[in-house]
């Protein structure tokens, strides 16, 4: 009976107890990490010293406090760099009974002098050996301009000495012509100065960088480009021309230079004003020297007690013996309107065309026609009002500085005048 039970039970291990014996080998092949013992379990105090143990023998983790609270461990306070944090969280995880670990630890921002330095020095020692390699390539540049600046001033030379025999072109065209060369001369010598410095650069390849970058750069500096082109229509057909007197809004004065993209203008006041050239291309501009001589006008009154005809007379007189007026063209005096308290006259002479001429002019004329006036008794009046009064208002006039002295007016049969400005 014992050995049958005893051939039973060795059966019952064979066939039963096999699978247990396969479950446990394969719970022993799989990771550590993905199981939580629950038996002989690494206490949370021996984690804590042996972790504590490794960071004490480090320098760079002593800022670091270590706790653990059932295989959970935490870091808590400050690692130099990113680089130690990651570190300590990998050796954490690969410790004996840690389940999970939680760094709450920062990472220190302070800037590492030494370690910037070192990239600094790198990349300008970079730039040092790339400076040196290009050095040449660079002088060949600088030789390049200084050979197109010479060229610039020798065309400069060449064309001033051919406008000098060329009389008939006009000085704004000679010097369209001469910014426009040297404009030229600039761009070709910088074209190549950049297949110089840069050798893989052709002159196609910079003139279609050229024609690209030209677009944006319209957009950019589209008031400079429109200064531009104003300037060349204005050196080229405009009809003012240097030294000429000209009016546009506000602005009154001589020309004194006109570039391609602003005009000098020296005000009668002595201040220089610097004009865009799309300003004077827009608006109207009123060229006071285009001719030699220029037409003044002025008003002037005599009493209406006067003889129109004879005062007329007398004032084209005054005017045409004055030695700033022009004999040549005539003076004329018309009767023009009657005023408040004068008929007045518009005189109009020619004189020469530029402000001051017309100014000096100007004063001449209306001293001689005061002088003429008085000479022949013809009164220039003061502007007076005459006062009517409706109903009667008694006032006495006094005589001398005795009160008894009066005399009794009616004022509402009289005229009172008075005198005002």
């Amino acid at each position: 009976m014992q050995h049958v039970f005893l051939i039973t039970f060795v059966a019952l291990m064979q066939f039963g107890g096999a699978p247990s014996a396969s479950t446990e080998d394969s719970a022993t092949n799989e990771p550590a990490s993905s199981t939580v013992q629950v038996e002989e379990v690494v206490s949370d105090r021996a984690i804590e010293a042996r972790l504590s143990g490794i960071f004490d023998a480090r320098e760079d983790f002593s800022d670091v406090t270590i706790t653990a609270d059932h295989g959970v461990v935490s870091f808590d306070g400050l690692f130099k760099t990113q680089e130690d944090a990651d570190w300590a969280t990998d050796l954490a995880e690969r410790t004996e009974g840690v389940v999970v670990v939680d760094n709450l630890a920062n990472v220190e921002n302070e800037i590492d002098i030494a370690e910037n330095w070192g990239v600094i020095s790198s990349s300008l020692g970079a730039l040092w050996k790339d400076f040196l390699r290009r050095l040449p390539l660079l002088i060949a540049g600088v030789i390049t301009i200084v050979l197109t600046s010479v060229v610039s001033k020798s065309v400069a030379w060449g064309l001033t000495k051919i406008f000098s025999r060329q009389k008939r072109i006009r000085p704004s065209l000679r010097d369209l012509i001469f910014q426009l060369v040297t404009i030229g001369v600039w761009i070709a010598g910088l074209l190549v100065t950049a297949v110089v410095v840069f050798p893989g650069m052709t002159p196609t390849r910079a003139l279609t960088l050229l024609g690209v970058g030209s677009v944006a750069i319209g957009f950019a500096f589209k008031d400079i480009f429109e200064n531009f082109f104003a300037g060349i229509l204005i050196l080229w057909r405009y009809p003012f021309d240097l030294g000429d007197f000209i009016s546009s809004e506000d602005l009154t004065g001589q020309v004194e230079e006109i570039t391609v993209r602003n005009t000098m203008i020296r005000r009668l006041d002595g201040e220089l004003a610097v004009v865009p050239n799309a300003m004077l291309f827009k608006t109207a501009v009123d060229v006071l020297t285009d001719k030699s001589s220029r037409r003044v006008r002025l008003v002037c009154g005599v009493a209406y007690g006067e003889d129109v005809d004879r005062a007329r007379d007398v004032i084209a007189d005054a005017v045409r013996a004055c030695i700033t007026v022009d004999g040549d063209r005539l003076v004329e005096v018309f009767a023009k309107e009657f005023a408040d308290s004068s008929v007045n006259y518009e005189v109009a002479w020619w004189t020469g065309s530029t402000p001051g001429e017309v100014r000096r002019s100007r004063d001449e004329v209306v001293s001689a026609i005061k002088s003429a006036l008085d000479r022949e008794g013809i009164e220039i009046p003061f502007p007076y009002r005459t006062l009517t009064f409706k109903d009667s208002v008694p006032m006495r006039i006094q005589a001398g500085s005795s009160p008894e002295a009066t005399l009794p007016v009616d004022v509402a049969s009289a005229s009172h005048h008075n005198e005002h400005d």
